[in-house]
């Protein structure tokens, strides 16, 4: 019994009073908003800028009949970061029930049992989950565009551009969940520290 009062004790660690898991919390999302599946997003701004004519909006712009060299270096990086996101449907299977499993004890530990460090791991860990299901998403979308570039089915241009488009769709998604995951944390933090002044 005391074993298991030691271990809730340790769950109950202060957070969101603690400057560090602020810090965590942005640094995380600072470093999953630097570049989509392993691109740069440099090689992405660029890419998009140069499929773009100057002066266009983008939307009906005539596709280049070959691709620029930032289009080609765009797929040159998907070639290389793709593969990783393969995910056979097995291990997938195995992935989502270990990740629902994690979430669903984080959130009864902290929201059923209001235990303040299950709670903000669950802040932090739930929209990055989130994202990554997108990015899986993303690859498995991104993966057939490049097969048919580097079959000759469609031109690199049209496979550049195509490419381009649905990282940068998917590059707001990520900015918009970002923004909601730190407002829904520090709304929560807020009214956990004003209502639990002392941790309890």
């Amino acid at each position: 019994m005391a074993g298991y009062e030691g271990f809730m004790k340790l769950l109950d660690l202060r957070s969101f009073s603690s400057v560090w898991y602020w810090l965590a919390l942005l640094s995380a999302w600072t470093v999953v908003g630097r570049g989509i599946l392993g691109v740069p997003g440099e090689v992405l701004h660029r890419a998009r800028a140069a499929m773009r004519p100057d002066g266009d909006t983008g939307a009906g712009d005539p596709v280049p009949a070959v691709a620029p060299a930032e289009g080609l270096l765009l797929l040159d990086w998907l070639s290389l970061t793709l593969p990783r996101w393969h995910v056979p449907p097995l291990d997938g299977a195995i992935l989502a029930g270990t990740g629902a499993f994690v979430m669903t004890s984080l959130g009864v530990l902290g929201f059923g049992y209001g235990l303040e460090l299950a709670q903000a791991v669950f802040l932090l860990a739930a929209p990055l989950a989130v994202l990554l299901l997108l990015r899986v998403r993303l690859a498995h979308r991104l993966l057939p565009v490049l097969a048919d570039a580097h079959a000759g089915r469609v031109p690199p241009a049209t496979a550049a551009r195509t490419a381009a488009a649905a990282m940068v769709r998917h590059r707001l998604q990520g900015m918009v969940l970002s923004m909601l995951a730190v407002a829904a944390a520090a709304t929560w933090g807020t009214w956990w520290v004003i209502v639990h002044p002392y941790g309890f």
